[in-house]
């Protein structure tokens, strides 16, 4: 895989280019201080990901991964930064993932995997003809965590810990996790002689799970690490998450397609679980979420299309009832619907949970908007 780094911090660069140089299949072939040179040596050279700091000395480096995505739409694009409060923004251009600096050298192998992914994912699709008589277990974890195979149903699950472990080896999509990490996220509440006991017994129990489903032999041991192969599975948030990436843009021609993909998501990753571990991949989830969803409902909204935009809207204020750009743009659809009744429910409730749970009043943008359809 070869890999470019933009980042206007000569320490950053040096960090980054340590690390990346340890991680196998990795080639490092290109690391500048600014867009323009950037810009330049990726349009003449086949990259496969850029790591871009958000803020690079004068440049944006949101707009830069604006500017790439129109050169090579399967460039895959991971932002980096001191601070947490662009994710919002970066997830507009729908990167790989967005990691907040100093970054360590386990996050970014997590990350280079889910690159790896992607791309194996893409050539999956590509050869879909070819692997169409090949069963795989369906895996679903938004609002829930339910395995099915396609002739044998639901998995049933030994234990507790079993399924966890499952679960824990899917979010790490294929990569090889380390025995004691393992114990570490999955049976901290365990002295290290027992959790490593209960480790061996778990991925007995899961194996056996699997065995009348034909995919006993996913789960794969060898000098004390453990992973899933993922070819053999069909996990519906790697899923979205490869479908908005091929997305560069809400139009007319891809449109409906949008609106199904966003049906997909159904609740939060593994919502009815209590898997401390998978804060971090949820918390992924959810913005890239928020960013799509917000993004295609403005669209739908922008083209008219109003029923279809408030039901998007809906679920978004449902899933964070706090957010004023959606709270905003719930109140444009139904003013545009001509529905004052629910323009002033929808506005009252707001202001008063503004009231109650944050003592704050609403913003001069959102007064706005109420005054201009009520």
């Amino acid at each position: 895989m070869k890999v470019v780094i933009v980042d206007d911090e000569p320490i950053m660069l040096l960090a980054m280019k340590r690390m990346l140089s340890s991680i196998e299949g990795i080639e490092l072939v290109g690391s500048f201080q600014n867009a323009a040179e950037a810009i330049t040596f990726i349009e003449k050279h086949d990259i496969d990901l850029a790591l871009l700091d958000i803020q690079i000395a004068n440049d944006d480096g949101i707009e830069l991964a604006r500017h790439l995505r129109l050169t090579n739409t399967d460039l895959d694009i991971v932002f980096t930064t001191s601070h947490s409060d662009y994710a919002i923004e970066a997830y507009d251009v729908y990167p790989l993932d967005y990691m907040v600096k100093p970054i360590s050298r386990l996050r970014l192998i997590q990350t280079i995997n889910r690159a790896v992914d992607r791309r194996s994912h893409s050539s999956d699709k590509s050869n879909q003809s070819a692997e169409a008589s090949i069963s795989k277990l369906k895996v679903r974890t938004f609002g829930c965590f339910e395995v099915n195979s396609e002739h044998q149903g639901s998995v049933k699950w030994i234990s507790k810990k079993s399924e966890e472990l499952f679960a824990y080896l899917i979010v790490h999509r294929g990569q090889s996790i380390a025995k004691i990490r393992i114990i570490e996220d999955v049976f901290s509440d365990m002295s290290y002689k027992s959790a490593e006991m209960y480790l061996n017994t778990a991925v007995y129990q899961l194996r056996k799970a699997l065995l009348s489903h034909g995919f006993k032999e996913i789960i794969i041991t060898g000098q004390e690490k453990y992973r899933v192969e993922m070819s053999h599975l069909n996990v519906d948030f790697i899923a979205f998450d490869y479908e908005v990436a091929k997305l560069s843009d809400i139009n007319d021609d891809n449109a409906d397609i949008a609106i199904e993909l966003e049906k997909r998501v159904s609740g939060e990753l593994f919502e009815d679980q209590s898997f401390v571990w998978a804060a971090m991949e949820r918390e992924n989830i959810n913005v890239l979420y928020q960013s799509f969803a917000n993004h295609l409902a403005n669209w739908l909204f922008a083209h008219k299309r109003y029923p279809e935009a408030i039901q998007i809207v809906r679920k978004l204020v449902s899933r964070n009832e706090f957010d004023e750009k959606s709270n905003q743009l719930l109140l444009k659809i139904v003013g545009a619907l001509g529905d004052k009744q629910s323009l002033h429910s929808y506005y009252y409730d707001y202001v008063q949970l503004l009231e109650k749970e944050l003592s704050l009043q609403p913003s001069a943008t959102m007064q706005q908007i109420y005054d201009q359809y009520r």
